[in-house]
């Protein structure tokens, strides 16, 4: 079987009451990830809609013949998102339970459970006069009427009523019983049965929660004139990893976990700001311990932590500026291991496209004073980065698909050169691992020579390229960080790297390049090698037909288990206790860049590589090992032309990165309208779910169908055009899960009986 992994990295917006809604989505995930660690390692499926799930990859196994893996690699969040990454991360990780977060939400998601002591009317006729603008609130859109089972009216006014009768001008709901709540949903979760961690062993999981620091802290930013200006920076982003090995019952600690939830739900105006204080107080009441509480802090908040004024953060929701993380998404891209082909989405989950605070007034009217104060200071700030997040995802895959394309153009004369170079005889030699390094640096030498003064340019690409990957290596090592700080380390390895005289390329040099600077690639460049297996998979991929799979496969692995070998070297927590030498660094990078090679150890994984690569093409019969080995000796030709499109060594990856979103208006297969139809959470500015359980098992289940119907349309949208499943199948599977998730929902969700009789009509 030709194996393909489906790598999902999620990006949670924010949305205050509609994270009910996404809970239902996130647990969607979480089932599917479930599915298809059961389906990798032959267990039997369950029932619900992880059996349609299991079902729906073995189909495509038997059809296709790809043995599809679904997995969640990266999850970044932000307010209501956080809460949901953060918990979903946890259950990812572990393998613990999702459904006990469910209880949870459907129970202490409430006005009532929320509000702060201090901010309950203290008696029946407290601000009693405030009774008429909770009926006002209702009844001005009808709201209640309209959208609240007649069962749940009365709880719904009530509720309301002592929302609005609570004080003013200060946070109605409490910080602290959040912050209880969601310790307790880590306890539940801990105590229901788990399973096992959702993803393969050495694939690590990374999460990323923003918050914003209310104070901010300064930025050096370097100019023409002054030489130097202070910036206040107030993005924050607190991030997780698992590095790839299974944890025994918990993602991160409990507390670090709960910290970053509290923190980024901080939403203005209705929970106070969150401060370490009120984390220590909580610890304190439940008797827990925090051992790692000074080390999180200083990781968390580091430039707080070295100004000594951690523990004054004045912390408040993530979504402020960033309602949108992909910065953080698509920078753990880099440390990214691969075994096998990868169809990398990153999959955007937007509870209320296009929402808007009603404060504005309609999008038709020309806003007022006060609506334009608002929405500058609200809505604007924080919805404004996607776009430009999109069309750098977009720009990456465009230069992927160009080089690719380059690539095609140029084989059939890469090809002749290599043959000219050896002869056609090469193809009848045993490859063995001292004759590859021999042909690979022949390649090498006449792919330079036949490229001119073209040559150092692309050497110095090469040398800059690993000037940078060392230098963000040693910052992601380091404790202190920020832009000006990464621009110190990367000046730093430049500067001794130019003083060791590695960096001369041009025709005087022998071999095109100075001794010093061939010795400084053979030790640091890692792009090279990276690139260089990335495109022999692809290679491998373009002739791999359902009658070679099993021919091919020993030589697919010996690719794979080398690549991975290779990025194993990208990742900073190999490096970590390298952390005192970086923190020192402040003249001479020269020794550090020596320890980083010898650790490393580049010439030895070539050796490895060389070892199983030979023995891979040995056991490929003619047809097949001549087109690999064209592609294997030719990289230096293909790398020449098509360096620069990648930027340096910006692109490890040779496959263009696509984007998904899940959202009520995308999931039309049971109700068309988006979530003006479907959800009821949006009322009173998306804080509608906090007033009645029965808003919330509404939302929760639209939440399980709509990431049913859009992870279908995902897993299916891997297969190439040919391999498509007709649109009638398609809507059966769908039709197949849908039923599951209500007959397995019906029990638990006892609030809106009449929405699954509905459901199931409209399913049909």
């Amino acid at each position: 079987m030709h194996e393909r992994e489906l790598r999902l990295a999620l990006v949670c917006y924010g949305g205050i009451s509609l994270a009910v809604y996404m809970h239902g989505i996130s647990k969607e995930i979480w089932h599917l990830a479930r599915a298809s660690r059961a389906a990798r390692d032959g267990d039997t499926p369950r029932t619900g809609s992880e059996g349609v799930y299991h079902a729906m990859l073995g189909e495509i196994q038997e059809t296709t013949g790809v043995r599809l893996r679904v997995l969640v690699d990266i999850i970044a969040g932000a307010s209501a998102g956080g809460i949901n990454a953060v918990f979903l991360a946890q259950a990812i990780a572990t393998g613990q339970s999702l459904d006990p977060l469910t209880d949870l939400w459907m129970e202490h998601a409430d006005v009532e459970a929320l509000l702060a002591p201090s901010q309950r009317p203290s008696h029946k006729l407290a601000k009693f006069w405030a009774i008429p603008l909770a009926w006002m609130v209702a009844n001005r859109s009808k709201t209640v009427e309209a959208t609240v089972e007649a069962a749940a009216r009365d709880e719904v006014r009530l509720k309301l009523e002592k929302f609005v009768r609570s004080r003013w001008f200060e946070p109605p709901f409490g910080g602290k019983q959040l912050l209880h709540t969601i310790l307790d949903a880590f306890d539940a979760m801990a105590k229901a049965p788990a399973d096992k961690r959702l993803l393969p062993e050495g694939q690590p999981l990374d999460l990323f929660v923003t918050v914003t620091d209310f104070r901010g802290h300064a930025e050096r930013l370097r100019l023409n004139s002054p030489p130097e200006v202070m910036e206040t920076e107030h993005r924050l982003v607190f991030s997780f990893t698992d590095h790839g090995v299974a944890s025994e019952g918990e993602f991160a600690h409990g507390c670090e976990l709960a910290f970053a939830a509290r923190a980024t739900s901080s939403f203005p105006g209705a929970f106070p700001p969150f401060t370490v204080a009120e984390m220590d107080e909580a610890v304190k009441e439940r008797g827990a311990k925090w051992p790692g509480r000074d080390a999180f802090l200083e990781h968390a908040l580091s430039h707080q932590w070295h100004d000594n004024r951690a523990e004054k953060a004045v912390l408040i929701d993530g979504s402020v500026l960033a309602n949108a993380p992909f910065r953080p998404a698509i920078e753990a891209l880099r440390e990214r291991p691969a075994r096998r082909q990868v169809d990398r989405r990153f999959v955007f989950i937007d509870p209320f496209p296009d929402g808007r605070l009603a404060l504005y007034g309609e999008k038709t009217e020309t806003p007022g004073f006060f609506q334009t104060i608002i929405g500058a200071l609200s809505e604007l700030p924080r919805e404004q980065p996607i776009r430009d997040n999109l069309e750098e995802i977009a720009a990456r895959s465009n230069r992927i698909e160009q080089m690719l394309a380059i690539i095609g153009e140029i084989r059939t004369e890469v090809e002749t050169q290599v043959e000219a170079l050896f002869g056609y005889t090469l193809f009848m030699d045993y490859p063995t691992p001292k004759r590859l390094a021999a042909w690979r640096r022949r390649a090498q030498i006449a792919a330079a020579a036949k490229a001119g003064y073209g040559h150092t340019a692309y050497g110095l690409l090469k040398v800059n390229g690993a000037i940078d990957r060392t230098a963000r290596l040693l910052y992601q090592i380091g404790d202190r960080h920020g832009p000006e700080r990464l621009r110190e380390i990367r000046d730093l390895v430049a500067r001794s790297v130019r003083e060791r005289g590695q960096s001369q390329f041009g025709a005087t040099q022998s071999n095109g390049a100075s001794p010093e600077t061939l010795e400084f690639l053979r030790a640091h460049d890692l792009g090279f090698r990276i690139r260089r297996l990335r495109l022999l998979a692809r290679r491998l991929t373009d002739i791999d037909l359902p009658g070679s799979h099993a021919e091919l496969l020993p030589m697919r692995e010996a690719i794979y288990d080398s690549l991975a070998a290779y990025l194993e070297c990208k990742r900073a927590d190999t490096f970590s206790d390298l952390k005192p030498l970086v923190r020192d660094l402040s003249e001479d990078a020269g020794p550090l860049l020596d320890e980083v090679a010898a650790r490393m150890g580049l010439k030895a994984l070539d050796a490895a590589t060389d070892a199983r690569l030979s023995e891979g093409f040995s056991q490929l019969s003619r047809e097949l090992r001549r087109p690999l080995l064209l592609a294997h000796l030719g990289f230096p030709f293909f790398d020449i032309a098509t360096l620069p499109i990648l930027q340096g060594e910006g692109v490890d990856e040779f496959d263009p990165i696509r984007v998904d979103r899940i959202a009520p208006d995308d999931a039309c297969a049971i109700r068309s309208g988006g979530a003006k139809e479907t959800l009821k959470g949006i009322q009173f500015n998306s804080f509608g779910a906090f007033f009645s359980r029965a808003y919330r098992e509404n939302d929760y289940l639209w939440g399980r169908l709509h990431g049913a119907d859009r992870l279908v349309d995902i897993i299916l949208s891997t297969l190439p055009p040919s391999n498509c499943l007709p649109q009638t199948r398609i809507a059966e599977i769908k039709k197949a899960a849908f039923h599951a998730i209500l007959d397995e929902e019906e029990p638990r969700l006892k609030a809106v009986p009449g929405l699954f009789d509905e459901l199931r009509a409209e399913i049909g």
